[in-house]
């Protein structure tokens, strides 16, 4: 058996049995057998259990494949949202317009922070134009700078106008929250992951870059601008809801490249797959680790997305297919 057929046929899997352990694992004790004589077991499963699971779920296949989508723009395997100053340009909106008009509904925060993330993201665009095509290294480097220069200005209104815990809830994203009501905008984020999947083969012709997807008869700023709508809107999504986890879009679609190559197609239902897997075991390793209190997922993910990213460093990739 390949190893794209072994990740066709684990990951599914995978994913049902870390579903079916996150509905059982934290503080309240909910055992199978009491789902069929108690009431509170199942409305506590409704309430938070399911959502809680539907939202990591969502938001790791989400980011994911908003990480496959910028890499592709970019024409660069070290870069995803969170280090290229998207995240923290959405914070920045989302920060802003809960000072200039907090009464506003939560929908309507989303799109500010879609605006927002869209721009930083377009910022970032124009910065790596100028960086040699012979140094692409540069180009995390730069994304790093940038973000930290933009999560440093949310920082610092935050602490200058009292709304720092806010800030440190944007920035390092965690499920402890999420209840039934409270998540539903992370199904428009894998609605935008399903897009991406429909466009999957322009998005890779747009990664071989402008002037050969012109030659193959592509419209590339078409393509550039729904594939920037695809990962601003992501990325707000999930900050608004969870707030941001890091190394999901970087680490996620590296693994799946290294396995199966770079073929949209065929690796973008694995990539949403691994993601949503490994943001999900995350967050049943946060519920464990200090039981009975919790680790954000975006701690978990953090370091041990930045060893398996270490790791990737130094294993060998795949041909594309």
């Amino acid at each position: 058996m390949s190893r794209a057929s072994a990740l066709y046929l684990g990951l599914p899997i995978a994913v049902i049995a870390l579903a079916a352990l996150s509905l059982f694992v934290g503080v309240a004790n909910l055992r199978p057998g009491a789902l069929w004589s108690d009431p509170e077991a199942l409305r506590l499963l409704a309430i938070s259990r399911i959502p809680r699971t539907f939202a990591a779920l969502l938001t790791g296949g989400a980011m994911a494949v908003a990480g496959v989508i910028m890499q592709m723009l970019v024409r660069n395997r070290f870069v995803e949202p969170g280090t290229a100053g998207t995240a923290q340009g959405a914070a920045l909106g989302i920060l802003g317009v809960t000072l200039l008009a907090p009464a506003l509904p939560l929908f309507f925060k989303m799109i500010v922070a879609s605006v927002s993330a869209l721009l930083s993201m377009l910022l970032f665009l124009a910065l790596i134009r100028k960086i040699p095509p012979r140094a692409p290294l540069l180009v995390p480097l730069v994304g790093l700078v940038y973000s930290g220069v933009i999560g440093a200005a949310v920082t610092f209104i935050g602490y200058q106008t009292d709304l720092l815990q806010y800030v440190e809830i944007w920035m390092n994203g965690e499920f402890s929250g999420v209840i039934s009501g409270r998540y539903e905008l992370l199904w428009l984020a894998g609605g935008m992951a399903i897009a991406a999947y429909v466009t999957a083969d322009q998005f890779t012709i747009a990664g071989l870059g402008r002037d050969a997807s012109v030659n193959l008869g592509l419209n590339y700023r078409q393509v550039v601008a729904l594939g920037l709508a695809v990962v601003s809107m992501t990325t707000a999504l999930v900050v608004v809801t969870v707030g941001m986890i890091p190394f999901v879009g970087l680490v996620v679609p590296n693994i799946v490249a290294r396995l199966m190559g770079d073929n949209l197609r065929a690796s973008l239902p694995m990539v949403a797959c691994l993601g949503g897997a490994m943001v999900l075991g995350c967050d049943i390793l946060g519920r464990v680790l200090r039981f009975p209190y919790e680790v954000p997922v975006g701690t978990v993910f953090g370091v041990l997305g930045a060893a398996v990213f270490l790791w990737l460093l130094f294993m060998r990739p795949a041909h594309a297919r």
